[in-house]
């Protein structure tokens, strides 16, 4: 018999995607799987239940029924507990915000592989969600700049007179703030990129962004940005400084996974902008890289509009749906093999998993779990 893989309705507040989208239904299939789609769990990403031909749609709870699970967020406590033990989950665990839900998992005897954690390797890059989803963000993040400031974003020659163009600063040289350089230049923005890891400079010149260079390398094994030291620090609010006064928008994409995110962007800085400009803080989901920042509120501070978005990818969910949905098929494919789960332990992403058989293989996550680190 088939193994019967599931999506349930995402039930966390603002969460607009879905793990399968319709195009996407004859690859899943091809897997040798059964398709079980909860009713109207597409809705709020405007596939409707009609759009997913062949998958066997159903009113009642899916959790019980299935082999497979796969969502977009972590599933609640009580669904956890609906599932068969082994039951394989897929979904963005977040599990510095999830301990509850990890420990029922672990009870459970669920194997979950979390989004958020595959390994970045080449050959991973296929199923990296977390790559996808913040392209999505630094997308929106440009326009939102570019819809919230007091300026236009283009230089525009009118018979009122020309118009300079915003200078735009983007902080964070990853995957979200790449995106956000390449919208705003589209835009017609003059685009500044700051990252304190050095092998970026190349990525935001080549995207026609002038680089803001700071006289140190922060980068770590991985491509990941190490903690400065203080003295470095020191600098690099200083360099920031002057670039965040000369900018009409600013775009901060600096987020730790599982940690409160840098503070990179003082009151004083805010306080030497100019009215009119406004601030995006995309790592608001940690407390966000503004000192003022507000997650989830938009604000007014001294002419300065400062905000902080929380689930920006859900705010495009047809697309990001759509990647995501990409995303988890191609780690399906290598979880699944003629229609039964096989899990290759040898393999580096299989051996990613979070959780498994009443264990919690991720060893930071297993440490705040079971040792009471906070």
């Amino acid at each position: 018999m088939p193994i019967r893989v599931v999506i349930p309705k995402e039930i966390k507040p603002g969460e607009c995607r879905v793990a399968l989208v319709p195009g996407m239904v004859a690859k899943f299939k091809s897997l040798g799987i059964d398709l079980v789609i909860q009713s109207e769990a597409g809705l709020s990403s405007y596939f409707p239940d009609a759009l997913y031909e062949s998958v066997e749609v159903v009113d009642a709870d899916v959790y019980a029924q299935a082999d497979v699970v796969v969502q977009v967020q972590m599933p609640s406590v009580e669904a956890i507990d609906q599932m068969k033990p082994g039951t394989l989950l897929i979904c963005f665990a977040q599990a510095h915000l999830h301990v509850a839900e990890i420990q029922r998992l672990q009870a459970q005897k669920i194997t979950c592989y979390a989004m958020e954690m595959v390994p970045r390797i080449s050959r991973a890059q296929s199923m990296d969600a977390l790559s996808s989803q913040a392209s999505v963000a630094g997308y929106k993040a440009a326009l939102m700049a570019a819809s919230l400031t007091g300026r236009f974003f283009p230089m525009l020659t009118t018979a009122a007179g020309t118009i300079r163009p915003s200078r735009t600063l983007i902080i964070g040289a990853g995957v979200a703030g790449l995106q956000a350089i390449a919208t705003c230049r589209r835009l017609g923005a003059i685009v500044e990129g700051y990252d304190v890891r050095q092998a970026t400079k190349e990525q935001v010149e080549s995207l026609g962004a002038k680089f803001v260079e700071l006289a140190v390398d922060a980068e770590t094994e991985g491509g990941y940005a190490r903690e400065l030291t203080d003295e470095e620090k020191a600098q690099a609010e200083a360099l920031l400084a002057k670039h965040v006064a000369q900018a009409n928008a600013v775009i901060t994409t600096a987020a730790i996974p599982g940690k409160p995110s840098p503070k990179l962007i003082t009151q004083a800085m805010v306080e030497a902008m100019v009215p009119g400009s406004v601030i995006i803080d995309l790592a608001a989901e940690g407390g966000g890289n503004c000192a003022l920042t507000q997650p989830g509120k938009e604000i007014n501070h001294n002419g300065v509009v400062i905000y902080g978005p929380l689930n920006v990818p859900s705010m495009l969910p047809i697309d990001a749906s759509e990647m995501y949905s990409k995303n988890v098929f191609n780690l399906l494919g290598l979880l699944i093999t003629e229609g039964d789960i096989k899990l290759d332990w040898e393999d580096e992403i299989v051996a990613s998993a979070l959780t498994y058989d009443g264990d919690i293989r991720h060893e930071a996550t297993k440490q705040l779990v079971e040792g009471g680190v906070s």
